[in-house]
């Protein structure tokens, strides 16, 4: 019998969608062009290459965001310090809502994240770019 846990990962995400701004896909949309917005794919990176990716978008891998986005951190990337606003989206949402609570409890801001990820971005009609078919 599987264990049970203080709290389930819904509950986290629940939790962190009262405490993050949650946009649509649409409003993202609408967003993409602005020289003040960085949209950041948090999926793995064989999800890009099965997927595809937001043409433009900053690749984050979710397990080295924290690392990224500290400025103490010998991992730390100039991007993030930027002063701009970031949109974060992974497969369906609940990674990037984990993912916009941490950076914002950690002093990142403007931050916010996409309801239902790369999904909704691509069912609002929203670009896409598959990788290069490498021959065989």
């Amino acid at each position: 019998m599987p264990r049970r846990l203080k709290k389930t990962v819904n509950e986290l995400v629940a939790e962190a969608e009262t405490e993050i701004q949650t946009i649509d896909a649409q409003q993202a949309l609408k967003l993409r062009d602005n020289p003040n917005v960085v949209l950041v794919d948090l999926r793995d990176i064989r999800e890009l290459q099965r997927d595809g990716r937001v043409p433009g978008a900053f690749h984050a891998p979710r397990g080295m965001l924290e690392f990224w986005v500290d400025p103490e951190s010998p991992y730390y990337k100039e991007i993030f310090g930027s002063g701009k606003r970031f949109i974060f989206f992974c497969a369906g949402g609940l990674r990037s809502a984990l993912a916009t609570q941490t950076v914002q409890r950690m002093g990142l801001e403007p931050v916010c994240h996409i309801r239902g990820g790369f999904r909704a971005w691509k069912d609002a009609g929203g670009p896409v770019e598959m990788p290069e078919k490498k021959p065989a």
